[in-house]
């Protein structure tokens, strides 16, 4: 996610009043901010979930609503979202 410099600020308030919900809501097993050292207005979030169901039912909720109003109106640039398949390995 990249912001306007004059809203980072705001966006870490936000990130840092809603993250323990966001961690605590059924089936989220991880959830971290990064910031990009070369470009300060950068962000990523990373998530792990437990099933795709939980992410969907997360990204269904009024919580989501709620967090994606407030950080939407925020960023400079469309907010890019990857959603990854975890590979089974199995060693024998």
């Amino acid at each position: 996610m990249t912001f306007h410099p004059g809203n980072v600020e705001t966006f870490t308030e936000i990130f840092d009043s809603t993250s323990r919900m966001i961690r605590n809501f059924p089936g989220c097993s991880h959830l971290e901010l990064l910031r990009d050292v070369r470009n300060p207005s950068v962000f990523f979030t990373y998530s792990y979930w437990d099933s795709v169901e939980d992410l969907d039912r997360y990204r269904q909720s009024e919580l989501f609503n709620e967090v994606w109003m407030k950080t939407s109106a925020l960023f400079a640039e469309k907010a890019a979202a990857w959603s990854l398949n975890r590979a089974r390995v199995i060693e024998s």
